[in-house]
């Protein structure tokens, strides 16, 4: 197997931190999510408030599946390293994700049951982490590295 996949693959070294776990799950959920939007993208229309596809949106929907895919992917990976960094590093751009999707949503250009929804979601993820990261701070030695 090469070198490449091995470390890709290979167990962590050490034990993970809850935020660790949180990353990971947390990805493992964005490639679901990802992966429904690209396959079945149809499955949006049964949303209440969502409109049909027309032109090309289910295309754009499937780009955005995509998209999705990887950033779950990339956080999962992420969550593997058990880097704090990495994890809190997700807090910053999920909190953005509103500041770019409301106007979007309040000028029509995106629908409103799609945009809200990640304009919940990603924060209250979001801020789960550093729910997690704050509390696993209070439970760490006096003097130990976090």
């Amino acid at each position: 197997m090469p070198h490449w996949l091995t470390l890709l693959f290979a167990p962590p070294e050490t034990p993970l931190s809850p935020l660790a776990r949180y990353t990971q799950a947390n990805g493992l959920f964005y490639i679901a999510t990802g992966a429904v939007f690209y396959l079945a993208p149809g499955l949006l229309s049964f949303v209440p408030g969502m409109a049909p596809f027309v032109g090309f949106e289910e295309g754009m929907m499937r780009a955005l599946g995509m998209v999705v895919v990887f950033i779950g992917w990339f956080y999962f990976i992420g969550g593997r390293t058990n880097s704090e960094r990495f994890g809190l590093a997700t807090v910053l751009d999920r909190l953005l994700v509103p500041v770019f999707l409301l106007p979007l949503v309040l000028t029509g250009q995106l629908q409103a049951p799609l945009g809200l929804t990640f304009c919940v979601l990603d924060p209250v993820l979001g801020l789960g982490a550093y729910w997690i990261w704050a509390k696993q701070g209070k439970a760490a030695p006096e003097g130990s590295a976090r």
